[in-house]
């Protein structure tokens, strides 16, 4: 009897560990989506570049993801699915085309995108639940945004998208 309740205590235990966060990670809600990820590492690899990333954009008047208000006001409904498009595209268009000189600022973006790859497989986990729906406003957005992408030239696109990660990054946590 005393083992029963010893497998209960050590299987509740487990249980409970699981649902919690590993170090430094948060659980952000995307509507119905709950996703464990640690902003803060991605966020400390990318102040480590950021003044290197944001000295290559010669276009400082146009901005990819702040046209005008192409991340404000998203419906809390539209979270998961405009949060599944930007990590999408930030995996598939923006980090493939940020190559450096400097081995350390590649090395930075990789370890960026490695979490990116991490987070974007567990948002599509919940696109595939239906727990990520597409509502006309995040598809208008996110279309927003790619048009802006479009708008300039490879490099130079995925160079300034990835010096705004920061506004991507503002965006989530304000929208934790």
């Amino acid at each position: 009897m005393k083992a029963s309740h010893l497998f209960l205590c050590l299987f509740f235990v487990s249980c409970w560990l699981n649902l919690m966060p590993t170090a430094g990670n948060r659980i952000f809600h995307f509507g119905l989506c709950r996703i464990s990820m640690s902003v803060t590492e991605i966020r400390s690899g990318f102040t480590a570049i950021k003044a290197n990333i944001q000295a290559r954009d010669p276009i400082r008047t146009l901005s990819i993801l702040s046209y005008p208000h192409s991340l404000h006001k998203v419906k809390s409904s539209d979270r998961c699915c405009i949060t599944h498009q930007l990590f999408n595209f930030y995996v598939d268009k923006v980090f493939k085309h940020c190559k450096t000189e400097d081995s350390y600022v590649n090395r930075k973006i990789s370890s960026i995108a490695n979490s990116f790859l991490s987070v974007k497989r567990k948002l599509r986990q919940c696109h595939e639940q239906n727990k990520c729906m597409c509502g006309q406003e995040s598809t208008e957005k996110f279309k927003q945004i790619l048009a802006n992408y479009e708008g300039l030239n490879v490099t130079s696109a995925a160079i300034k998208s990835l010096g705004e990660l920061d506004i991507l990054l503002d965006w989530m946590e304000k929208s934790h």
